[in-house]
């Protein structure tokens, strides 16, 4: 016969090995990301570089236009995306709409990520992206400042515009228009 005492429940063993499991996972987890971070931090500001000398072809004028066109366009394009999850997220299936379109922000921002990536970087790779963009690319770092500027300057304004159209909306909803007799 035994006592009360030494009864062990069922699923005491099997919860130490699912926490084991899990703590396993989570290292190799973190393992597989530190590497992947020092493999794409030596990768991608060179890559990014080259591929903006090759439109850039070392010219002056076409590195300050391909700066201010990634610039505006993303910087734009996530903040719009953004600007657009809280009309989705009440709406049915809108948290998974809203995922999307984050998703969709972070794609949309990486190359002004990468170029932020080569400009504040300290690695071999972002200095080798950085002499990169100085000789085949000249002005498209400083293009790229501006024209991220440019955009959260025009989505800035656009919010406000459309914020003081819906206040007035809403007053003039309200409140009758003077001289117009009113029935109650």
């Amino acid at each position: 016969m035994t006592a009360r005492n030494d009864v062990v429940p069922a699923d005491s063993g099997s919860s130490v090995a699912r926490w084991r499991t899990r703590i396993i996972a989570l290292v190799a987890v973190a393992v597989v990301l530190v590497s992947l971070y020092f493999v794409l931090a030596a990768f991608v500001p060179r890559w990014w570089g080259q591929r903006i000398g090759d439109l850039s072809q070392g010219s002056i004028a076409k590195g300050t236009g391909w700066g201010l066109t990634f610039g505006i366009l993303c910087t734009a394009i996530p903040l719009l995306l953004l600007s657009l999850m809280p009309l989705v997220w009440r709406r049915r299936h809108g948290r998974i709409l809203a995922g999307v379109a984050a998703t969709l922000a972070i794609v949309a921002a990486l190359p002004n990520l990468m170029t932020l990536a080569i400009v504040m970087g300290d690695g071999n790779g972002a200095h080798a992206g950085e002499r990169i963009l100085d000789v085949d690319a000249p002005g498209f770092r400083g293009a790229s400042l501006i024209g991220a500027i440019i955009a959260v300057v025009v989505i800035a304004a656009a919010g406000f515009a459309v914020g003081r159209w819906r206040i007035r909306r809403r007053r003039s909803q309200r409140q009758p228009l003077p001289g117009v007799p009113t029935t109650n």
